[in-house]
């Protein structure tokens, strides 16, 4: 496969998009606000690797995120396929001027003409895992060149390269095989200094590959409405948490969140984790903390011990110790920075 591939510049009458810096992303893995692993060559985040090996690998890896972020990565297009995977939480992606609200489990594919962003503007917390495979092509109608060492057979090569090229849909649901062979692609890039990681790689690449094509084809999975009104339950839940101070105030316990859901521990925390990619006495925690954050900026009169006391906090030095941790400054510095 030639390594001469077009210039990754495109054009929309007037604008002009180029590759994706990622330099939020970067900027939030220094500043701590995520936790990443990416292999990457070129201008892509992650840890170097050899041009030679892997050819068209342009970026791998997963971040992730415990908390709603303050960045997102703005409209761009890749210099390659690129294929998202979010294991856990929820987020927004746009693309083609559609937006999708991402939820876990699903599975995004862009071809490198589309125009797509993720976050809107934020990105949301949960665990997301993508690539970036070069085939050689910036245009619909440029022929497909996968690298030598993607080794589907001839047909089914031909078959995904035709479905990739002619296909619209963005956002899939992916199948549990995706699941753990992303899972398997992230132990390889943060095991990356092991022996034979290269071609445990490569392996795991052209699983997904193949997983990728049934998904295709199939062009849905079916899923089980009773699972689906279970998540629709703790979806509401959350819902509630987030915006109703109210609710947060209940003095929860996991077993009393669990029974008021209609289910056991077990499961509820399994949707829970799925949902927002945090165990739900910390979300719940969280969510207490940003409603005391508003108060604080409404409400500057208010006593910090009345604020505690109003978000759920029995005593106001783990509020105090709560809210530094979560925000880095005491409620009253809080305060006054948001009074200057």
């Amino acid at each position: 496969m030639s390594s001469k591939f077009p210039a990754p510049i495109y054009e929309i009458g007037s604008k002009h998009y180029e590759i994706d810096t990622c330099a939020p992303q970067i900027q939030a893995a220094r500043e701590g606000k995520i936790e990443m692993h990416a292999l990457s060559k070129g201008h892509y985040p992650g840890k170097r690797m050899k041009s030679n090996i892997l050819p068209g690998l342009a970026n791998i890896g997963l971040w992730n995120c415990r908390r709603v972020q303050d960045w997102g990565l703005d409209f761009h297009r890749n210099e390659g396929l690129e294929v998202v995977f979010l294991e856990t939480g929820s987020t927004v992606f746009e693309v083609d001027g559609r937006t999708h609200p991402l939820q876990a489990g699903h599975l995004t594919v862009t071809r490198p003409w589309q125009l797509h962003r993720l976050g809107a503007p934020h990105i949301g917390r949960g665990r997301l895992h993508w690539l970036i495979l070069d085939v050689g092509v910036r245009r619909p109608n440029q022929p497909w060149r996968w690298p030598e060492w993607v080794v589907l057979e001839s047909r089914d090569l031909a078959d995904l390269t035709r479905k990739l090229r002619h296909g619209e849909q963005s956002v899939w649901q992916a199948n549990p095989n995706i699941r753990e062979t992303f899972r398997e692609i992230g132990q390889c890039v943060t095991g990356w200094s092991e022996t034979r990681m290269p071609s445990r790689l490569a392996v795991a690449v052209n699983r997904l590959l193949l997983e990728l094509l049934d998904v295709l084809t199939l062009q849905q999975s079916v899923e089980s409405p009773e699972l689906a009104s279970r998540r629709r339950t703790v979806e509401l839940f959350l819902r509630d948490l987030a915006g109703n101070p109210a609710s947060c105030a209940t003095p929860w316990t996991l077993e009393a969140m669990a029974r008021h859901c209609g289910m056991g521990i077990t499961a509820f925390s399994r949707y829970f984790h799925e949902l927002v990619n945090s165990g739900p006495v910390a979300y719940l925690n969280q969510c207490r903390l940003d409603h005391a954050a508003r108060i604080l900026r409404l409400h500057p009169r208010r006593s910090i011990t009345s604020v505690a006391m109003e978000c759920g906090f029995n005593s106001s030095q783990y509020f105090a110790t709560c809210f530094r941790h979560r925000h880095r400054m005491t409620p009253q510095a809080y305060r006054a920075r948001r009074d200057a």
